[in-house]
Formats: C-alpha cells, sequence, structure tokens
C-alpha cells in the first residue's frame, strides 16, 4: 500500500508520460494483462487509455486491474488512468519515505 505522499510523486511521474496500453472494444483480455506485466517489469509506472469503443468505466477497470496484477491505483483521469507496480529485476523509480 502506497502513501498519499508516494502517491502524489507518481502522479507527478505519470504526468509526462504517454498512455502504453490501449483498452477498445473487445475490452480486458489477457493480452492486455500481458502487456502491463511487461510495462510494469520494464517502468514500473503504466498508463493505459479507454478508447472510444470502450464502453467500460476506467476507474472500474483501474481497481479490477490493481487488483488481479498487484498493483497499486494512482489515478484516473478522463479516459486515461495509471497503475504502479515496483520491478522485481529492474528497480527504476525511487519512491519517497512514508
Amino acid at each position: 500500500m502506497i502513501t498519499s505522499k508516494q502517491r502524489s510523486f507518481l502522479k507527478k511521474l505519470a504526468h509526462e508520460l504517454e498512455p502504453t496500453v490501449f483498452l477498445g472494444k473487445s475490452g480486458l483480455t489477457e493480452n492486455i494483462k500481458k502487456e502491463m506485466e511487461n510495462g510494469f517489469e520494464s517502468r514500473e509506472l503504466v498508463k493505459v487509455k479507454l478508447q472510444e469503443g470502450c464502453s467500460l468505466s476506467p476507474k472500474e477497470v483501474a481497481n479490477q486491474l490493481a487488483q488481479e496484477l498487484n498493483a497499486e491505483f494512482v489515478q484516473a483521469i478522463g479516459r486515461k488512468f495509471v497503475l504502479y507496480r515496483e520491478s522485481k529485476d529492474n528497480k527504476q523509480i525511487l519512491l519517497p519515505k512514508k
């Protein structure tokens, strides 16, 4: 569980990021989850964009993915959301102390 201070720090980092995962008409598939896993291991912070054809709610999908992938919800704005999970082998983000 991350603190509000850490969440704020991650929001600042996420602001600069372009979305790397896109959810479309087919919704949440296994390929999307695999792409997210790869993103967590290479970048730790993953920004997702729901495209026009996607009927899912960004916050609901973000919370579901966070739970399934053992990640932390950072923020949701409009049709985008950001999740964070520390990489086991490729640690890049040093979170502020609690």
